[in-house]
């Protein structure tokens, strides 16, 4: 329960706190750790080094003529003052002297002389009485604890152990070193744990910035919701970095180039997965594409590419895509829909004008009249609806025919279509959507222009004979220039002084060239303009 209460306490804090404790407590333990190795090192150095020192110094009296031929008098009285001076002028606790049974010739403390030297440390002193070995030790004796140094003395002809001289240095004076150091190890802890907590500060505001702030909570939810995302969309999605690694590339994006699901496709350069992308192009130049058309995988493609910028600085491109076949589809139910609607929309208003009308001739009680206009306009269209049925079988191209025939009606103008017009041999694979936008563009502006010219009639004429579909829309405006011929397909280009036109001619010419198809006029001024389009039934390869 405690360590679920301490997660929570955790988890609670923002991520800023949090980072300043954990790099302010790591940067507090690593610095004591150090200071106590330090320490317990520097203790052992100097124990080491101290007991060395006073092994020096027993080894230096041990040779001193004056010491030797005094062991062998066993003259006490040149002894001590000896070594008592030698002592001082060592800074050693004390220089003891004793002779070949370890008897004290010379000790600081005058009652101590004539006893073993064993009385109160419990050495034998074998080592350097009886095999004449130096060696060091730590002992607690009369005069306090202390690091030992010992040597053997030899007789002049350095051959027989006369005698022993024992150098001692205080602990407390190795103490006193350690707390000077331990004190300067404190300082240096504290003042290293406070610039820890300013450098620890500094780099999670840092941190926080470059994460613009969120929390790691927010970060893995956000994380978990872009793969939902991701995964949702019906679109191919690709994202790469500035070195052109793949960074996302999600399950649509792998059925819809027909990718190995199975193997792993983040992390690898986008060129070993798709050689022929352009992504890195976007990456040179910054430049976004929109709505392209490209063949990638022996597919075709509707592709738009954004590169990602950050700091000035293009970091990545992301670019999402579907297959044009299913927008095709989903544009032609949109068109069927459309042509429908405009359909609808013409013949309403249409049969409300003639509505009116009869409601008009009944109310001034001309009846006889009233009766032949209906059957006229009844018979009319229905000669117009056989027509399209006979020659147009395809309902999307007669629905949007029979538009602008009603369309034509309402702007006063009469569309004519050849009786002896057939377009029954459609085929399946050509698109619906293209083929009723080119329609529907060049018999909008015929009837535009005949209807400038203060003139009524539009003819289209129809015929699938032979390997092509072809279209014939004369209508019987002003005619057009040399001039005009020569850039009306040009994007923003038209005739009329209005904004919002100029599109449409650019567009028809845009969907011929996706068909292979072909277009051509012959115009007169004051006569008119002749239009005729050549679309292949089977696309050439």
């Amino acid at each position: 329960m405690n360590n679920k209460r301490q997660a929570r306490w955790i988890t609670g804090m923002k991520l800023k706190t949090r980072m300043i404790l954990l790099l302010g407590m790591m940067c507090l333990l690593q610095t004591l750790g150090i200071g106590i190795f330090t320490l317990t090192y520097l203790n052992q150095s100097l124990d080491e080094q101290i007991a060395q020192r006073a092994l020096h110094v027993a080894k230096t009296v041990a040779i001193i003529p004056t010491v030797i031929s005094a062991i062998e008098r066993n003259d006490s009285n040149t002894l001590q003052p000896l070594a008592s001076q030698l002592a001082k002028k060592n800074d050693a606790l004390f220089v003891v002297i004793g002779d070949r049974e370890g008897i004290r010739l010379a000790h600081p403390t005058a009652a101590k002389l004539g006893k073993p030297m064993h009385d109160d440390e419990g050495d034998e002193n074998v080592s350097a009485l009886i095999h004449g070995k130096p060696y060091t030790q730590k002992a607690v004796g009369s005069l306090g604890p202390s690091v030992r140094g010992k040597a053997p003395v030899f007789d002049l002809t350095d051959e027989k152990v006369i005698g022993i001289v024992s150098v001692g240095f205080s602990l407390a004076a190795v103490a006193d070193i350690l707390n000077r150091y331990q004190l300067t190890l404190t300082v240096v802890i504290l003042v290293s744990f406070t610039l820890s907590v300013f450098f620890a500060i500094g780099f999670a505001s840092h941190f926080k910035k470059a994460i613009f702030g969120l929390e790691p909570e927010q970060i893995a939810r956000l994380f978990q919701e872009r793969n939902a995302t991701l995964e949702s969309v019906r679109e191919g999605i690709i994202a790469i970095n500035n070195d052109g690694v793949i960074t996302t590339f999600n399950q649509a994006a792998i059925n819809t180039l027909g990718l190995d699901s199975s193997e792993p496709i983040t992390g690898k350069h986008i060129y070993h997965v798709l050689p022929d992308s352009e992504l890195m192009l976007i990456l040179d130049t910054g430049k976004p594409d929109f709505d392209k058309e490209v063949w990638l995988q022996d597919k075709k493609l509707i592709v738009n590419r954004l590169p990602v910028i950050s700091d000035e600085k293009i970091v990545g491109v992301v670019s999402s895509f579907r297959r044009k076949d299913e927008l095709d589809a989903v544009t032609s139910k949109l068109a069927e829909v459309q042509a429908y609607a405009d359909s609808l929309r013409s013949q309403a208003h249409e049969y409300s004008n003639k509505l009116h009308t009869i409601a008009g001739l009944i109310q001034i009680s001309a009846f006889e009249e009233a009766l032949s206009y209906a059957g006229q306009e009844s018979r009319s269209h229905q000669a117009l609806i056989d027509l399209l049925v006979q020659a147009v079988p395809d309902p999307i191209v007669s629905g949007c025919l029979l538009g602008k025939f009603n369309r034509a009606k309402e702007m006063g103008l009469e569309l004519f279509i050849d009786p002896d017009s057939s377009m029954q041999a459609i085929p399946d694979s050509l698109s619906r959507e293209k083929l009723v936008s080119i329609l529907g563009n060049l018999i909008d502006n015929a009837l535009e222009a005949t209807l400038t010219n203060h003139r009524r009639l539009v003819s289209l004429s129809m015929t699938d004979l032979g390997n092509d579909l072809i279209f014939e829309i004369e209508d019987q405006g002003r005619g057009l220039t040399d001039i005009e011929q020569s850039s009306m397909f040009d994007k923003g280009v038209s005739s009329k002084e209005e904004a919002g036109h100029g599109f449409g001619l650019h567009l028809v010419k845009q969907l011929l060239s996706d068909l292979a198809g072909d277009i051509s006029f012959e115009s007169a001024l004051k006569e008119g303009t002749r239009c005729v389009v050549t679309i292949p039934k089977v696309r050439p390869v």
